[in-house]
This record gives C-alpha cells, sequence and structure tokens, in this order.
C-alpha cells in the first residue's frame, strides 16, 4: 500500500516541541494513574495513532483526521504578483515580504490564501491573534448571528476544519459577543491597532470584503 503523504507546517518549531512533550507528559501521567499500574510494568509508548494526533494537535489541529482534511481540501497558496516596485523601494530580502507591514503582520498574512481564507492556524500566539482580525471583518455589526450563522462564515474563510477554536477565539478577544445561553453572537466594536490595518486592507482586497 503506497504511503500517503500529509504535509505538516509547524511555524515555531520551539512552542511545538512543547505541546507535544505536553501531551507526551499527560499520556504518561494517565497511565501511572490508572488502578492497574505498577511500578515494575514500564510506561507504554503511544500509539502511532496517538502520535498522529498529538503531532496534529502540537501544531494547531484539532487531530490527524483535522490535518489531514486541511491537507485534502486546502487550496495552494499562491505566490503574490511580481512586484511593480523598482529595486530601491523592493521589499528586503529578509523580514517582512509586504513593505507596508510589520514582521508580525506580515507573518500572520501568510496564513492566508490567496482568496483570504485562513489556510491553516499560527502556532505562534501573537500570530493566531492577528490572523483572527483577519476573520473579524467578516462579520456584520448591524445585525445577531446564530451558532450555526458564526460557523458557516467561519467554515467559509478557514481551510483546516476546526470553527470551534476560531469561535472560541473570537469571543475571547472580545471580538464577538456572545449572549443568551450562546444562542446569540454580535460583531463587537474593536478598533484594530494601527500594524494591524494593512493587513485587513489586504484581506478585504483579497476576498472581496466591505
Amino acid at each position: 500500500m503506497p504511503r500517503e503523504l500529509i504535509p505538516l507546517r509547524v511555524e515555531d518549531l520551539s512552542t511545538f516541541a512543547k505541546a507535544l512533550r505536553s501531551q507526551l507528559q499527560s499520556s504518561f501521567d494517565e497511565a501511572d494513574e490508572k488502578p492497574h499500574a505498577r511500578a515494575e510494568v514500564p510506561i507504554q509508548v503511544p500509539s502511532h495513532l496517538s502520535l498522529l494526533n498529538m503531532l496534529a494537535r502540537a501544531a494547531g489541529h484539532r487531530n490527524f483526521q483535522a490535518l489531514k482534511a486541511a491537507a485534502e481540501t486546502q487550496a495552494p497558496i499562491e505566490s503574490p504578483a511580481p512586484s511593480k516596485l523598482s529595486p530601491k523601494h523592493a521589499p528586503p530580502a529578509r523580514g517582512p515580504r509586504h513593505p507596508e507591514m510589520s514582521e508580525l503582520a506580515d507573518r500572520a498574512l501568510r496564513q492566508f490564501d490567496a482568496q483570504g481564507r485562513l489556510a491553516r492556524w499560527p502556532s505562534r500566539h501573537q500570530v493566531q491573534r492577528y490572523a483572527l482580525w483577519g476573520l473579524w471583518i467578516h462579520f456584520d455589526s448591524r445585525r445577531p448571528y446564530t451558532e450555526p450563522e458564526v460557523n458557516e462564515i467561519l467554515n467559509a474563510h478557514h481551510g483546516f476544519g476546526d470553527h470551534c477554536t476560531l469561535r472560541r477565539e473570537l469571543v475571547n478577544m472580545k471580538l464577538l459577543g456572545r449572549s443568551d445561553g450562546g444562542r446569540e453572537y454580535r460583531k463587537l466594536a474593536a478598533r484594530p491597532d494601527e500594524d494591524l490595518l494593512p493587513l485587513l486592507r489586504e484581506l478585504r482586497a483579497r476576498s472581496g470584503a466591505a
């Protein structure tokens, strides 16, 4: 049977390693706590599937199946059109690729595809926060949303199959408000930092958002 190749991109190797170590430690702790565990019985290494799930979660996915689905459905990220800027004003070889953006905003932009869809969940916390602003722009502050409607919008604008994480983090960041026992959501008024404005303009242009 031919081996199936599932690509896995890790934004921050240090964060990835810490997340994987934490999951392995939890797995060993659970084994120690089982009633039938004996000191003379060595702790078993997690199974192949368990390791795949750990790797996927460490990279920001819900599990291995979510990673696999993202790899199968994710549209390839297209290279930006060649810059018409003169060499004098071209983006530097290192640092931000977009001349108007900070390095952090540029890093967040690279998580989105050519249609403005969030292609992967960043491993770095601050990049995650920038990416969530890119989803916030697709909501209308003049109307309420049900949870299924929020999920529908998020699924239309991301490609790794985890709208639950995105919805929760938007609420945690106070970009979306949640009320009536979770039956109603509203886009909250928020003022993005100046650093975010070029990123949001670019994402609006890619997705055609107003």
